[in-house]
């Protein structure tokens, strides 16, 4: 009954705002308390709320002062040499723009965080999209497959769950794969350019307009928050302080949430040393902060309902027993086909140290080693499914930030995701990394 309940509130979330009858934030919110008073857990509501709240705060708040962040390093032009570079390169094109986001993004998301991922990415990329009139949805799906692919690094979400909970090592689970995920990434270019393609057609021709800057004191062209000329050694602190960010990030100096406080508290001094201009940057990018932050928090009430209901336990033994015995022998490639889809359905956390171990043991009775499953696991679960998935914070960064609706980023994407996992199953399967 629980797990029946569970997956009714999956499906009418999915219905819900794939089908724009309301939004996003409203159906993460009420759809679960809804359900959870129908299953009778009435009185433990309030607590598995609270709970789910205390686990996304800290994201919530590391992504309020990253957006912060990164849309000051963008109003004091740290980015604006990245941008003339890719519009060099693309010459307008919008073909071109597309592949060079899907190689900015890839490079980007070697730090294996999805969120500072995207939360760089479309810093960077969003301002070029809008001046050549390109649909963001083009900048969300190539970027959500670039980020994909690479998640699948060792120190990325999936194969680190997957090691930890198997006890397993990178040789066992990721080397294995390697031809596989570079296949994938083969596949993003390539997905990429047709995509561009067609929005190449979608287009025409397009000419770049000059960019128009707002006018500040003295006779030079600015912005309102940046100086009207940009000195060098300003430009030059601000790149040292994002590289010595972003490696921070990558090395976790100190939990992230409190590098993204300090490394803005510290960009805002530097660049903005008035109340005034400090004041100006906040009215400025207020909307985008709250956007994005209240679909963390609301994200943290639909997880803390369905875990502390245990529905999520429910729906994974469900799903496990209702695999016939006489697929045993393919669970390989069942787990890799049905995990990218299946991370709409599941949190990180759930998957791995929920349905994971159940599945590696049920393959153990087939003769297949849990070194396979977690391999299996990773080529689609949360590989190409998180920045899909309504129940990662990090993808509502991606949707936030570039004006999208949910609904619309799965519809536009998921087709180009699937082929992703498809494609590196296919090379799994060619090189044995799974068998079949």
């Amino acid at each position: 009954m629980i797990a029946i309940l569970g997956f009714l509130t999956i499906g009418l979330f999915l219905v819900l705002t794939m089908t724009r009858r309301v939004s996003v934030l409203t159906a993460l919110v009420l759809v679960p308390v809804v359900t959870a008073l129908v299953g009778g857990f009435a009185s433990g509501m309030g607590p598995m709320i609270l709970e789910g709240l205390g686990k996304v705060a800290p994201t919530g708040i590391m992504i309020a002062f990253a957006v912060l962040y990164f849309s000051l390093m963008i109003d004091t032009g740290l980015f604006d040499p990245l941008i003339r570079g890719i519009l060099r390169l693309a010459k307008d094109d919008p073909l071109r723009i597309a592949v060079g986001t899907a190689v900015l993004t890839m490079c980007v998301a070697l730090d294996g965080d999805g969120a500072s991922t995207f939360l760089i990415t479309v810093s960077a990329l969003l301002p070029v999209y809008k001046r050549l009139n390109m649909s963001p949805l083009v900048l969300t799906g190539v970027v959500c497959l670039g980020a994909g692919v690479m998640n699948m690094a060792p120190w990325g979400g999936p194969t680190a769950r997957a090691m930890a909970v198997l006890k397993l090592d990178s040789s066992q689970v990721f080397t294995p794969v390697l031809p596989a995920m570079a296949a994938g990434i083969v596949w993003v270019l390539v997905a990429s350019y047709l995509i561009g393609l067609r929005e190449r057609r979608r287009l025409g021709a397009v000419t770049l307009p000059e960019p128009q800057l707002e006018p500040v004191r003295g006779d030079g062209p600015g912005t309102p928050l940046a100086p009207e000329r940009r000195s060098v050694a300003l430009t030059t602190f601000n790149l040292v302080l994002t590289v010595v960010l972003l490696i921070a990030l990558v090395l976790q100096a100190m939990p992230l949430p409190v590098l993204f406080v300090l490394g803005f508290a510290i960009a805002a001094a530097v660049n903005l040393p008035t109340w005034d201009k400090q004041q100006a940057l906040l009215d400025k990018h207020a909307r985008s902060v709250v956007l994005v932050t209240t679909m963390i928090f609301a994200a943290g009430v639909f997880t803390g309902i369905l875990t502390g209901t245990k529905m999520i336990d429910q729906m994974a033994a469900a799903f496990v027993g209702i695999i016939p015995d006489s697929f045993g022998g393919h669970l390989p490639l069942l787990v890799a086909i049905t995990g990218m889809p299946l991370s709409l359905v599941f949190t990180p956390d759930a998957y791995y140290f929920g349905v994971l171990p159940v599945l590696a043991q049920t393959a153990g009775g087939f003769g297949i080693e849990s070194a396979e499953i977690a391999r299996a696991a990773i080529l689609g679960q949360m590989t190409t499914g998180f920045p899909l998935s309504p129940l990662t914070a990090a993808t509502f960064i991606l949707v936030g930030m570039s004006g999208v609706q949910l609904g619309q980023h799965q519809r536009f994407i998921f087709g180009w995701a699937f082929a992703t996992t498809v494609v590196m199953t296919v090379v799994a399967l060619l090189t044995g990394a799974i068998s079949f």
